[in-house]
């Protein structure tokens, strides 16, 4: 009796189960399907988790509404207390009724019973049992841990955080004085409280569950895709905040390829999940890939603000280098768009990393965000995303020593601060703040001017035309930077170009653009054909 009642009450506190996956003994994959009872009450508290959702992203209106009303005094407050007692007895009812109706499911019982054995006795053999069901992330069993490891980076990984390069700025209309302080007080609690609530959301809308429970049929579908076709290894690791982090591996070192023992570390846009996202260009490349979701994305945990994504790009590092022993000399950073903040801070603090692809990326998110916000809010909006969402991707890149490529999308609308102007492209930023730190001499006013030229072409033949009319010899460049290397090291900013003519400074600036910079005829979320992803320029 004592076991039947437990194996009831894990039905009833348990997961949703959500797809049994194809085994490799070439079972067929299947959606677990549950049977009426079980059916039932689970929609009903499914559209009492929408009902909520959208009550809490409008509770400023609601509250407001029903201020107006009068309705908000403890008069007409207590008399309701008894109707949402009701109402969250009555949901109980519902979440018992849906256990006793997983209870009669031959397939979930026995999924349930791999999942507590499984956190019971946490071997290999019973989460690769456990393996073979998709189910809700927060059950998962930890498999790697910050704790597990000291950090490489000397401290690097603590209580509070791994360290961010924070912006030195001050704000127009302040001073460095107690009256200043006190001052731009209420802009700092309005700062506070637009990212905190819309802002975050603005940013990385990935994040809303709403949107997330939209897209869970394709969220399944990618997944199942991963687990059954690529058999992909997924993993929860705890970040140093205490975030749960959702990963997916795919290990081809077995394959005897050279690609197949580079590990890609894939970071994901402000709407993209592993699932369905960035992972698959590297995969179709025949590298082994590591994906993993931002937090408070699928089955992460948390929020996507700067610090918890730092966290968790440093406890996803150390997962491959401890847990999945790749070193971190085979390692490749490649980003989509805003992942492009964690893959920067990645090649800043782990130097070793071999080499670095952003794709779709950008250098400060400052202009973007004035892009879509009134004229008249310039001044908040800046020191929100100073003090709240700093993605200083350009000042991140610039930390870095190793090789890189920067990809343009030609046809980006989402990067761009004017619509259809290739100039606009925030991408060119990058490139340029790049080259201006690795190259001060060669970029001169004369070398950016020209750089800049070199942008505003916008496919292969203009490129081909600006490369003849200024002469430039690929095999002339080159031994000019190798014999810099070869004589002053490779450590940069270099002083190249310091003695050259106006012509060769022209024709190195040109050159250098062109490598480290390529174009993809495509808009911002047009997937990346493998066939384009290929490993930066090097010496």
């Amino acid at each position: 009796m004592a076991a039947m009642a437990m194996g009831l009450l894990r039905c009833i506190v348990g997961p949703k189960l959500r797809r049994v996956h194809r085994g490799p003994d070439g079972s067929q994959g299947f959606y677990y399907q549950p049977r009426i009872l079980e059916k039932h009450s689970d929609s009903i508290l499914g559209w009492a988790y929408v009902l909520w959702s959208v009550s809490y992203y409008t509770s400023p209106l609601l509250l407001l509404y029903f201020y107006r009303k009068g309705y908000i005094v403890m008069s007409k407050i207590i008399p309701a207390t008894p109707y949402a007692s009701a109402f969250l007895l009555f949901l109980t009812g519902v979440a018992c009724l849906r256990g006793m109706g997983r209870w009669t499911n031959p397939e979930y019982v026995q999924f349930i019973t791999i999942l507590a054995e499984t956190k019971k006795n946490n071997t290999e053999e019973n989460k690769r049992k456990l393996a073979s069901y998709s189910f809700d992330f927060d059950h998962w069993p930890v498999d790697f841990s910050w704790t597990d490891v000291t950090s490489q980076k000397g401290g690097n990984m603590t209580k509070g955080g791994v360290p961010l390069l924070k912006p030195e700025h001050k704000y127009r209309g302040t001073a460095d004085s107690l009256i200043g302080n006190l001052l731009s007080f209420p802009c700092q609690i309005i700062s506070y409280l637009v990212a905190k609530s819309f802002g975050r959301r603005m940013l990385y809308p990935g994040s809303v569950s709403l949107l997330q429970k939209a897209i869970m049929p394709m969220l399944l579908q990618g997944q199942a895709r991963l687990m059954e076709e690529y058999q992909g290894k997924r993993a929860k690791l705890i970040a140093c905040d205490g975030n749960q982090i959702d990963t997916v591996f795919v290990d081809r070192r077995t394959a005897g390829t050279e690609n197949g023992k580079k590990l890609v570390i894939c970071c994901e846009g402000n709407a993209g999940f592993y699932e369905v996202g960035c992972v698959s260009t590297p995969l179709e490349a025949g590298y082994s890939v590591l994906g993993w979701n931002h937090p408070g994305f699928a089955g992460s945990t948390g929020v996507p603000f700067p610090q918890n994504e730092a966290n968790a790009m440093d406890v996803v590092i150390q997962y491959a280098i401890h847990r999945l022993n790749f070193q971190i000399e085979d390692i490749i950073m490649y980003a989509w768009s805003i992942g492009g903040f964690t893959a920067t801070w990645a090649t800043m603090n782990y130097p070793e990393i071999s080499a670095l692809i952003l794709d779709a990326s950008f250098d400060d998110l400052v202009p973007l965000a004035l892009k879509v916000m009134p004229e008249n809010c310039r001044g908040l909006v800046t020191r929100t995303v100073r003090d709240y969402l700093n993605l200083n991707n350009a000042e991140q890149l610039c930390k870095y020593q190793g090789p890189l490529v920067l990809i343009r999308r030609t046809k980006d609308e989402i990067i761009t601060t004017v619509p259809e102007d290739i100039m606009s492209n925030r991408g060119n930023d990058l490139l340029l703040k790049l080259l201006q730190y690795r190259y001060p001499k060669v970029m001169s006013e004369e070398g950016v001017r020209v750089v800049r030229e070199w942008l505003s072409a916008s496919n292969a033949l203009q490129e081909t035309a600006l490369y003849s009319r200024y002469e430039v010899d690929d095999d002339w460049c080159t031994s000019v930077l190798q014999s810099y290397k070869s004589e002053h090291g490779d450590v940069f900013p270099w002083t190249v170009g310091e003695d050259m003519t106006s012509e060769g400074r022209r024709q190195l600036a040109i050159f250098l653009a062109h490598k480290y910079m390529k174009n993809f005829d495509a808009t911002h979320c047009t997937p990346l054909p493998a066939s384009e992803f290929t490993l930066p320029w090097s010496l």
